[in-house]
């Protein structure tokens, strides 16, 4: 039996309604949870990218989910990133409300210190964008 490993599944599919409920029902009927399941339309608007994240201790499972994903006519592509070496980033905002002329100030130099940008400020928000490693984000909202 294997131990539990993260894995990262990348597809390349025809951009049509109800295919991410498709194949996330996919995983759900095989009794895995999907850590993380994103989507967007590539530069060619016939055509999605879907990322999926998940852990998986049962390595034929998984052989069997990757061969139906390539059966269903949708699907263009499948690609394994579980053994190739790949850096992820999160997309974090965060609003601060009821900011002072100091507070302001003092988020402008937050924003410099983690290389996030100013997406919008107000005269008492501001919101921040950082994009960075999941353990990064995680400590920048604990701070």
């Amino acid at each position: 039996m294997f131990m539990e490993q993260k894995r990262t599944l990348s597809l390349l599919v025809d951009n049509t309604p109800g295919l991410l409920s498709r194949v996330a029902g996919l995983f759900s009927r095989r009794g895995y949870n999907i850590e993380t399941i994103t989507a967007g339309v590539t530069a060619d608007p016939r055509y999605t990218r879907m990322t999926v994240v998940l852990y998986c201790s049962d390595e034929m499972i998984l052989e069997q989910i990757k061969k139906q994903l390539n059966r269903m006519v949708e699907v263009i592509k499948v690609i394994d990133f579980t053994e190739v070496s790949v850096v992820m980033q999160e997309l974090l905002f965060i609003k601060v409300k009821n900011c002072t002329p100091e507070d302001k100030t003092e988020l402008f130099q937050i924003a410099q210190t983690y290389q996030a940008k100013v997406r919008d400020y107000g005269q008492d928000s501001v919101l921040l964008e950082f994009v960075h490693t999941a353990h990064k984000n995680t400590a920048i909202i604990q701070f």
